[in-house]
């Protein structure tokens, strides 16, 4: 009596288990299924462990090939780990042998979706439809697969059907607008909205009248549809958004900057939305506007703020608008909070380096760009910031040794490492050390044999030796071949050609890099000056010649 009951208990926790993996798990099959090892690849598969799983139930069929569950497990193994077509094959077998299992057929319309067979999903959801016409979720997903595939006509007729059988709604009625602005029916689309809102109270839909009523500039058509929307939902932000818009276009903007600014108070409005519109408002409005409300802008990016203190979208807009109008004090205190409030985003700390560039702040720049590399030892950015605030302070050594950081930090990231060896061979050139310089460029030419900067620099090194003059004819031909409207590379290529003694052909490339901003470099105007008195044509050398001098008291810059 002992031993049977103790296989009766056996028997009842082998069907608990079942049950709950029945539970966890959507299709249902055998409720009388006690077999520990088709539970046991069951758990397995929940709990993630699918590669065990998959043994498991492929043990299970070669024993039992008809069990349809084993198949339906298998295939979602299968998928998992990412044997796509072998996942599509078992599921298909579990559909074999149960047809009538709704999460079979459903998972394998999912499996073939996956493999990019977009027929056979449409056509085992449509009959998946087709036998379980209740089914409302399938019929919003035969809606985006026959978008997709641009059957516009199906999926209207699909959304007839579902408001059929639930009712109309917001999202079927947005949907089929859009459908029919697509099929460029816009008096039928605006139909349907005008349509709905006489049937229903939406002030999704009203604010949507309202926003089509100001595309069209009737502008107090629009403000009474945002504000019928208003009045069924007070807070509804598109529709406060939408009038602000109104009365900001009508130029009312008394009446624009006090509908703003209690939206930028609302702490219920999410953050990131209010900081997108402000920034719009600010990268789209005539500079006349900002500087001539510029402090109802204040106001109104200070309310924002106020709202969402640590928001780091809110506060890095806020930080751009106050670098732009001009407040580069509050524009780095701005961005600095947003570092500090954000101590693990790399954007946030950026922005703050990238004000800290801008206002030409190089001391401060290399140590907040040495702290924020210290912070994020995965991103080579910010050792690449510390490096141009070494270049302004000309700590060229300082940038030699960063350089060689970001190669060891980063062996493996060949951009870094690219950008690297050329900062390398660039400075060791500022410090006389050309060989290093040229070991450095070699190194940078590995990565990336035709990465323009370095093999225009190092022609144009090697020609101010007077050496190696074929090879940086090569080098330098590679530049204006891939940048044929380069200044600098243009230069580089006809002082290499003048070096030759082919001034007639270097004669063009001046010429063209005339057009493309040669005339702001004394060096450039210089050496075409040289190029023009080689050729007799020295009235025009000397206006060239001329023109060198006057930048080059500007900017001295000719080696």
């Amino acid at each position: 009596m002992v031993k049977f009951a103790f296989r009766i208990l056996r028997m009842m926790k082998k069907v608990i288990l079942l049950i709950l993996a029945l539970v966890l798990s959507a299709p249902l099959f055998a409720q009388n299924a006690t077999d520990n090892a088709l539970v046991d690849a069951v758990q397995a598969w929940s709990d993630g462990r699918y590669k065990e799983a998959s043994a498991r139930l492929s043990r299970i069929l070669s024993a039992d090939p008809a069990n349809d569950a084993a198949w339906y497990y298998k295939g979602l193994c299968d998928l998992y780990l990412g044997q796509r077509e072998l996942g599509v094959r078992e599921l298909r077998q579990a559909v074999r042998l149960d047809s009538t299992n709704y999460w079979y057929r459903d998972r394998l319309a999912v499996a073939y979706q996956m493999t990019g067979q977009d027929d056979l999903t449409v056509a085992t959801y449509e009959q998946l439809l087709r036998d379980f016409p209740r089914k409302t979720d399938i019929q919003y997903r035969l809606v985006n697969l026959y978008l997709a595939e641009g059957r516009t006509d199906k999926a209207l007729a699909t959304m007839d059907d579902l408001d059929l059988v639930m009712g109309k709604s917001d999202a079927t009625v947005v949907t089929r607008y859009r459908i029919l602005l697509q099929q460029k029916k816009p008096e039928e689309a605006l139909a349907v909205l005008r349509d709905y809102c006489a049937e229903y109270a939406s002030p999704n839909v009203l604010s949507m009248l309202g926003d089509h009523e100001m595309s069209m500039f009737n502008d107090s058509l629009a403000l009474a549809y945002y504000d019928e929307a208003l009045a069924l939902d007070r807070d509804y932000a598109p529709a406060r958004l939408g009038k602000a818009e109104a009365y900001r276009m009508t130029r009312k903007y008394p009446e624009f900057f006090a509908t703003i600014r209690g939206l930028m108070e609302d702490g219920a409005v999410p953050g990131p939305a209010k900081a997108d519109y402000f920034m719009q408002l600010v990268q789209h409005s005539d500079p006349r506007f900002l500087q001539t409300f510029r402090e109802q802008m204040d106001t109104t990016c200070g309310s924002m703020v106020q709202a969402h203190p640590a928001d780091t979208a809110v506060l890095q807009t806020a930080g751009i608008y106050y670098f732009r109008s001009g407040d580069k004090e509050k524009a780095r205190a701005t961005l600095r909070a947003n570092m500090d409030n954000n101590p693990g985003s790399i954007p946030a700390a950026g922005s703050y380096l990238q004000a800290l560039a801008a206002m030409e702040d190089y001391p401060t720049l290399v140590t907040e760009a040495e702290s924020a590399a210290k912070r994020f030892p995965e991103e080579p950015g910010f050792l690449e910031m510390a490096n141009l605030g070494r270049y302004n302070l000309k700590d060229y050594a300082g940038i030699v040794e960063c350089s060689q950081r970001i190669i060891a930090a980063h062996p493996k990231d060949s951009a870094a490492c690219l950008h690297a060896w050329s900062n390398m061979g660039d400075m060791y050139h500022q410090l006389g050390e050309d060989k290093k310089a040229y070991k450095a460029y070699d190194k940078a030419l590995k990565i990336n044999p035709d990465y323009a900067p370095v093999l225009n620099n190092y022609a144009y090194f090697l020609s101010l030796e007077g050496r190696l003059l074929g090879k940086a004819y090569k080098m330098s031909k590679k530049t204006i071949e891939a940048e044929p409207d380069n200044a600098t590379f243009l230069d580089t290529f006809g002082w290499i050609l003048h070096l030759q003694g082919k001034d007639l052909e270097a004669k063009p490339f001046f010429k063209h890099a005339m057009l493309y901003g040669g005339k702001e470099s004394a060096t450039v105007l210089l050496h075409y000056a040289r190029v023009l008195e080689k050729l007799g044509e020295t009235d025009l050398a000397k206006v060239y010649r001329s023109q060198a001098k006057a930048k080059e008291a500007l900017n001295p810059e000719v080696e």
